[in-house]
């Protein structure tokens, strides 16, 4: 078979795929690519685009499992999914073969690329089912996830192949629709086909949506079978009932009553209802499904940070080797712009690290022998030597992963309100329908028996939860539109449920409260010296300097009009300042330990800086020709909307508490600024976690706001996680809501929006229920003894559909909202 590879030609109809994970991926998007053999392959991620560079031809081909057929794994249009493994087609004839008989064509393939050894699987529904391998859940039917995705796992399968479902069903639903409406207003489709053709018209459109949606059957069995009540359970005997009374209709339409026919003495059949039905139900799982893939992407990115190999230092010789060969008392070398690997201790070396993904602070931290170095930071300007302490899952880094994905697997609140009324909702259904069938068979008209099988289709079509499955999707994708031009980015209904109810708001402070940047905040010179002199010696000499602060006092003093000269003999004291020349005078900035080894008294300055430091900013002395010339301190800023974003937040009755990893000072320095109720300093991810149980345990509703990988457990954690976009990627994938532009204010406009999409969805949920509620009796035959009416299911089903549009059009509403 030749190679059709995508290269830069790409119609309509081409797929390009990942050749490694098999995920669609848009060539334009600015997505990782590989050239081989003269052709262009494209991939989802890093991680693909590796495997596949290391081992080429492993990823460019697959065999068809039916036909025998050499597929093009970058170009496949037709994929499947069998026991975790990936099986491409060369037709859909074949994919259909294979899917109603797997086990017929496995044969002796190799094994899936499997998820590491001892991964599990879970429901997302139903988190209490926990497997060893993939599979399907046994009380809903839906497929298991792994319960820790890896780095480099492509995209959930069942989302790839419920979107080919969707792109496969949605016109030939649309078409029977449009037939069959058109019929009834009066648009002779019937009278060009003819009568007798046009319900076989219908029921060839209408039987791939079935075939091609039967995995929505096989859940609402396995709901019947394990007792477990669901949605699935409604929407399969529904569409199920409507297709097998359509062909029952059609095959021997004199077993149904006259009546029921319409004026052109059409068969009644209700193939339309089932695929509508269908073909919106699997609407809403696609766009569920597109919310749960985001979900792994936080511990995705948390994966990302440590690096893939580590150089370790053994018998004198120096080598890269894989993170799991690594052990305990392994001997490291960690390079300038490396991350380190695991966490340990300095044994040789030193040098600054940003170690902002675990404190959150922006200022890299100075490293020399016996300092402790965590894996995932980056190491800024020297180069050490380290000793391993903690390696695989033991590390800090480890142990944050597994609290985000700890979190996320918790159960949604509107997911168990949705079971509750399951519950009750769907066996009552059921019931009626079944009364309604005995009442028309024992007391109904003759033919008693057909009456009665209108009567309990009508019922179940009726009460089919269309509806009520697009109550929440549709008013959040609406609300995420909304909230998207308003600069707030919001992940699902749960974030906006939760953050409705919200008591204490947590947040963080470096990036959150402040710029997440030091600057250069007060200049002030000794007696007897001008202030432009003083800084601009000392930007001088920082202009040579790696110390972490250099660049703030650098760019103030250019930002101030001082001249920054250049320095010579320049000499870095660790932990205590830098020394050296600038114009024939000796300069020497850093702490008061650099002046007591220069023997220069700082005076009334020594005051001053204490009071500084007590505002939570970095005071440094200056000296020239050992005497003092002036004080120099630097600081994270508060952002200039905080102070209004904390009064605004007040207003809106809710508490806040800092939780930072900055020092006490520093902190309380800030909260008392801004009026912040309780401050946290000196916190760890770990400990900014146990933060958000401890007020959870007392009852409180808690929400969180921060922007670092220190953040995102406790981001995961709170019931309503809030990420600055300026911030790590990983604390925005922990959040359901996201500031786009980092500004706090944004928190209100996120509140005002919350609580409008609650509102909007309850309205949904009424709209949902009503329909059911009123309709149920009238599809039993309630009016029939009365005024002679029988809901026919044609009637029912326009009735579940006017409920779809009644909830599309309510939710489209919230576009308007002014937040």
């Amino acid at each position: 078979m030749a190679h059709a590879h995508a290269d830069h030609h790409h119609t309509s109809d081409t797929v390009t795929r990942d050749p490694v994970c098999g995920m669609t991926v848009d060539p334009d998007a600015g997505k990782p690519r590989a050239e081989h053999d003269g052709h262009s392959f494209h991939f989802c991620s890093e991680g693909c685009r590796s495997k596949f560079v290391a081992d080429p031809e492993a990823y460019r081909t697959a065999k068809d499992p039916v036909c025998g057929m050499t597929v093009d794994r970058a170009t496949a249009a037709w994929m499947s999914k069998h026991e975790g493994q990936r099986i491409y087609f060369c037709s859909p004839g074949c994919q259909e073969k294979f899917e109603a008989d797997p086990a017929a064509y496995m044969g002796d393939r190799p094994a899936p690329e499997a998820m590491p050894k001892g991964t599990q699987y879970t429901c997302p529904m139903h988190p209490e089912i926990v497997r060893d391998g993939p599979g399907d859940c046994p009380i809903c039917g839906m497929a298991l996830e792994p319960m820790m995705p890896s780095a480099d796992s492509g995209p959930n399968p069942e989302y790839v192949d419920f979107k080919r479902r969707l792109w496969i069903t949605a016109p030939l639903a649309l078409t029977i629709f449009l037939l069959e409406m058109g019929a009834h207003l009066g648009l002779p489709f019937a009278d060009w086909i003819g009568h007798s053709a046009f319900g076989w018209v219908q029921f060839a459109l209408a039987t791939p949506v079935v075939w091609i949606c039967r995995p929505f059957f096989k859940r609402g069995w396995a709901s019947i079978v394990n007792r477990s009540p669901n949605m699935w359970t409604l929407i399969a005997l529904g569409t199920g009932a409507a297709y097998l009374f359509s062909i029952v209709s059609l095959l021997a339409p004199g077993l149904l009553p006259a009546q029921l026919a319409d004026g052109m003495g059409m068969t009644p059949v209700y193939f339309e209802a089932t695929a509508v039905i269908l073909v919106l139900v699997l609407t809403g799982q696609v766009m569920e499904l597109a919310a749960r893939e985001r979900t792994g992407d936080a511990i995705r990115a948390l994966m990302d940070l440590a690096p893939k190999t580590a150089r370790r230092v053994k018998d004198g010789r120096e080598e890269d080797v894989e993170l799991d060969a690594l052990r305990t008392g392994d001997i490291l070398r960690v390079r300038p712009g490396e991350s380190v690997p695991v966490d340990g201790v300095v044994i040789e070396g030193h040098s600054s690290v940003d170690e902002s993904m675990i404190t959150g602070e922006p200022v890299p931290v100075e490293k020399v022998a016996g300092e402790d170095v965590t894996g995932g930071t980056l190491n800024k300007t020297g180069s050490f030597l380290m000793e391993a302490r903690n390696v695989g899952d033991d590390t800090t880094l480890a142990r944050i992963v597994q609290m985000v994905a700890s979190a996320q697997r918790s159960r949604a609140p509107i997911q168990a309100m949705a079971d509750r009324v399951a519950e009750y909702f769907v066996p009552a259904v059921v019931v009626v329908a079944l009364l309604a069938f005995l009442a028309w068979w024992v007391l109904g008209p003759e033919p008693a028996l057909s009456y009665a099988f209108v009567a309990a289709v009508s019922v179940l079509i009726i009460a089919c939860p269309c509806a009520l499955g697009l109550a929440t999707p549709m008013s959040i994708m609406v609300a995420t539109g909304r909230g998207a031009n308003a600069g707030v980015l919001i992940r699902d209904a749960e974030a906006l449920e939760r953050f409705a109810k919200v008591d204490v708001l947590i947040v963080d402070k470096t990036g959150t409260l402040t710029e997440g940047r030091p600057t250069l905040t007060d200049a002030e010179p000794a007696d007897g010296v001008e202030a432009a002199d003083m800084l601009s010696l000392a930007a001088a000499l920082e202009r040579g300097s790696e110390h972490p602060l250099a660049e703030a006092i650098v760019a103030g003093a250019e930002e101030r009009g001082a001249p920054v000269r250049q320095s010579s003999a320049f000499d870095s004291v660790t932990g205590k300042g830098v020394t050296g020349e600038v114009d024939g005078r000796k300069v020497a900035l850093g702490n008061a330990a650099l002046m007591a080894d220069l023997a220069v008294t700082p005076g009334p300055l020594a005051d001053r800086a204490k009071a500084l430091q007590a505002e939570g900013k970095t005071a440094m002395f200056v000296a020239v020709d050992g005497r003092p010339a002036g004080l120099i301190a630097v600081a994270d800023r508060v952002k200039e909307t905080t102070p209004a974003a904390i009064r605004a937040l007040h207003h809106l009755g809710l508490r806040i508490v800092m939780a930072t990893g900055d020092a006490e000072a520093t902190a309380k320095a800030v909260a008392k600024d801004l009026g912040i109720d309780e401050v946290h300093a000196g916190v760890s991810p770990e400990d900014k976690g146990a933060l958000v149980r401890k007020l959870r345990a007392e009852g409180l509703s808690v929400a969180m706001a921060g922007d670092g990988v220190n953040d995102a457990p406790a981001l995961a954690e709170a019931d309503v996680g809030i990420a600055m976009g300026t911030g790590a990627d990983v604390a925005v994938e922990s959040a359901g809501i996201t500031l786009v532009k980092g500004d706090l204010t944004g928190i209100v406009r996120a509140r005002k929006l919350a609580e409008a999409t609650m509102s909007n969805i309850r309205q949904n949920l009424f709209f949902a229920f009503v329909y059911n509620t009123a309709g149920v009796p009238l599809a039993a035959g309630i009016l029939y003894p009365v005024f002679g009416l029988l809901l026919s299911p044609i009637v029912a089903a326009a009735a579940m559909s006017l409920s779809s549009v009644s909830v599309i059009g309510n939710a489209l509403r919230l576009r308007a909202k002014k937040l």
